[in-house]
């Protein structure tokens, strides 16, 4: 028996992309695609519009609203409609593979896997995107997970996107709607917690568009920071372990070097507190020397915001992380 599949996706301001993004699902090679679900959030662009024809076009287009335009929101209301065997999730601004449906469900049903997923294939256009792409597909700039830098087929914690049975979903009651962040993370997490398998395969691969400018990088590391330590207050198991204290790199590399500066511009001569000062300057060539493995890779103009790229990754997760979620 051939498994139905519902496509849901979340569009808030999306009207660049929208098109693109619908026009890629109705390519896939899988023929049993029943419906695509657009979760409509309150644009400023002419999204809603766009969705609106798209729906005429095509009857198995279903729009959903989504008034509060959040993420995990949309994700919900999506679900909540959706008729399919399996749900596969995309973004409004990703274009999927001709062959990502038909790859994702044969692997879900090859591994009995709940969630299967790939790699954020991340691509700039700009000298800066093309920046933020290197740093985002390095293991420096953004640790060893594999839907970032890629590897074998295997178990994992979360993966991009994903491709789900919607049993599972409905098992777990969907995303969490409190998380603005992070979602992916912590819904995967609650599927493993009840016996479910996520499952990576670099046979996935969905192309990424980096954030434009700093401002936009930064507030969205700030976020992930965050967001990534309200995922360990709910559910501290997360903390122990090697996969846990990886999160805590960030926070202590703020940490250290604000110590390290205040050593250096303050003229301390304290043993102790000049380690910090060494560490600070470790961690300088460290963004030094990981950037020069870019010069085959990248643009002259890429390859000179590379190093303050990756510290407004770093700096930007890690004092989220340290700042947290604060109650109103």
């Amino acid at each position: 028996m051939v498994d139905t599949v519902s496509v849901i996706m979340p569009v808030l301001n999306e009207s660049r992309h929208l098109q693109a993004a619908v026009a890629a699902i109705f390519k896939q090679d899988y023929s049993n695609i029943k419906e695509i679900i657009l979760a409509v959030g309150p644009s400023t662009d002419d999204t809603q519009q766009i969705a609106e024809k798209l729906a005429r076009s095509d009857s198995r287009i279903v729009l959903v609203a989504n008034p509060s335009g959040r993420t995990p929101d949309g994700l919900n209301a999506a679900i909540a409609v959706a008729n399919g065997d399996v749900i596969v999730r995309c973004d409004g601004h990703a274009e999927l593979p001709t062959n990502y449906v038909s790859t994702a469900v044969r692997v879900l049903q090859e591994t009995a896997a709940d969630n299967v997923g790939g790699i954020m294939d991340a691509q700039g256009v700009t000298d800066f995107e093309q920046a933020v792409a290197f740093a985002m597909k390095s293991r420096f700039g953004v640790g060893a997970a594999a839907f970032h830098v890629g590897g074998s087929a295997g178990l994992a914690e979360t993966v991009y996107l994903g491709c789900f049975k919607t049993s599972a979903l409905r098992r777990v009651g969907g995303y969490d709607p409190k998380m603005t962040r992070a979602q992916d993370w912590e819904m995967n997490h609650r599927i493993r917690e009840t016996g479910g398998k996520i499952w990576f395969t670099p046979e996935l691969k969905v192309t990424y568009r980096p954030r434009p400018n700093f401002a936009k990088l930064m507030k969205q590391y700030y976020q992930y920071g965050q967001w990534r330590r309200e995922v360990m207050r709910m559910h501290p198991r997360t903390v122990s372990g090697l996969s846990g204290l990886r999160y805590l790199i960030p926070p202590v590399t703020v940490i250290s070097n604000l110590i390290g500066l205040l050593a250096v511009l303050g003229g301390f001569f304290n043993p102790m507190i000049w380690l910090f000062a060494v560490g600070l300057v470790s961690y300088l060539l460290s963004v030094k020397i990981v950037s020069a493995t870019s010069i085959r890779a990248l643009p002259w103009n890429s390859i000179w915001r590379l190093p303050l790229v990756f510290m407004a990754m770093h700096h930007a997760w890690g004092i989220g992380f340290i700042r947290g979620i604060k109650s109103d």
